[in-house]
């Protein structure tokens, strides 16, 4: 028997059972239209202003160092154990680290912009401020 054939029973498993969810909650939920429903809160209050609202970039910057440097830690940990058994196996250290330090190097860049573009480093409050 073809190998492939378990890999899309797999895939029309993996499509059919989210539809048919779905299509079971669509068939099954309680329809009751009111106007209240449409509003931009449910909850019964009143709507001030735009839904529209500016954020700082510096969180999203931060959240994708953490992202970067997140997967950097998840994939020195393993490494680490792998290269271990290689150099017990007669490699030399050069062979072993020459990769890693190029990895970790090409992750040093974009903290050292970060660094120099101050992302960073947070924005002093107010309370920061009248300490000092």
């Amino acid at each position: 028997m073809n190998p492939w054939i378990a890999v899309g029973a797999l895939g029309v498993v993996a499509v059919l059972i989210p539809l048919g969810m779905m299509s079971v909650s669509w068939l099954l939920r309680p329809s009751v239209p009111e106007d209240s429903k449409r509003t931009t809160y449910e909850s019964g209050e009143v709507p001030t202003g735009g839904t529209r609202i500016r954020f700082n970039i510096q969180y999203y910057m931060v959240a994708l160092l953490f992202v970067v440097f997140d997967i950097e830690t998840v994939l020195i940990f393993p490494w680490t154990v792998i290269y271990r058994s290689a150099l017990e196996g007669g490699e030399s250290l050069v062979a072993v680290l020459a990769p890693m330090i190029l990895f970790i190097g090409i992750l040093v860049v974009p903290l050292a912009w970060a660094w120099k573009e101050g992302i960073v480093q947070w924005a002093r409050g107010p309370q920061a401020s009248e300490t000092q």
